[in-house]
């Protein structure tokens, strides 16, 4: 499920709740977004309200980790060139020893433009940042030390950071994003993609754009088969039809977001309808 690190359920006790009841009901994976700021009045392309409450994160995903044993983590996404990706490269290997190899990263490029440029960001670089981080994060967690990295946003020698992820490889990299450039960096970064729609025609569509990216771009092999994650939106109800449609697509992890998130009870309800649906 998505979402429960905002609004009215991002307090310890209804975080506690929630968590163990969807790990109780069988959910695989628990995702949440990420907004540092948020412009105030609101754009009109802004998904949030500023005075909407969301936590961090990996701060977030860390006390869920403690309130569970099996469910993933997963980050829905982290805007990637939003963040230093030493500090992240730490705070992700932190959190995946901390969990037992539990967390999914998931990065996108972010869209807010007011949100970017407040943290430093230029439009113009969100997509060589977010593409060179990956980079970066991997290089910390992967290459024997002293590590070095030299590219165009980030260049450093002789460093090391431990501990290391548990996970083999580091913490499974998921990126988001529906444009022909998030479909390129998935198939050529990401063991998984994220994407969001309000139906499984538009999942579709989207495994369109993807099949178009595997023909521009290398995929290499150590990512292994590219995994679809998918949440749908607008219809905020999925029936078991559409759950069917969708693992007939091929869906690795079909992700529900019980907005409004303006009651805990609420919430606990809709996972109580959503847990009998069918699964891959």
């Amino acid at each position: 499920m998505y979402g429960l690190s905002a609004k009215a359920t991002l307090g310890p006790a209804e975080t506690a709740r929630l968590a163990g009841l969807a790990e109780d009901l069988g959910y695989r994976s628990w995702w949440c977004g990420d907004h540092v700021v948020l412009p105030s009045p609101r754009v009109p392309e802004s998904p949030m309200a500023p005075e909407d409450p969301i936590l961090d994160p990996l701060v977030h995903l860390t006390y869920v980790a403690a309130l569970t044993e099996r469910i993933e983590l997963g980050t829905g996404i982290v805007i990637l060139p939003q963040r230093n990706p030493l500090v992240l490269a730490k705070q992700a290997a932190s959190l995946d020893v901390l969990s037992g190899g539990r967390l999914l990263l998931g990065v996108a490029g972010g869209y807010l433009e007011p949100e970017l440029a407040a943290l430093g960001v230029p439009m113009s670089e969100r997509g060589s940042r977010t593409d060179e981080y990956i980079d970066v994060l991997r290089a910390l967690w992967n290459d024997p030390a002293p590590v070095a990295f030299h590219g165009e946003h980030v260049s450093f020698d002789n460093l090391d950071a431990n501990p290391r992820p548990v996970t083999p490889g580091g913490p499974r990299v998921v990126v988001g994003g529906h444009s022909p450039a998030a479909f390129r960096r998935a198939v050529a970064r990401g063991h998984g993609w994220f994407g969001t729609g309000s139906s499984p025609d538009a999942l579709a569509e989207h495994l369109r754009g993807l099949a178009r990216a595997a023909d521009q771009v290398e995929r290499p092999a150590h990512l292994g088969q590219l995994e679809i994650n998918f949440m749908q939106v607008d219809l905020v109800e999925v029936t078991a039809t559409a759950a069917h449609r969708y693992a007939a697509l091929g869906v690795t992890r079909l992700t529900v977001y019980p907005l409004p998130l303006d009651d805990a009870d609420d919430v606990a309800r809709f996972l109580e309808r959503h847990a009998a649906l069918p699964r891959e």
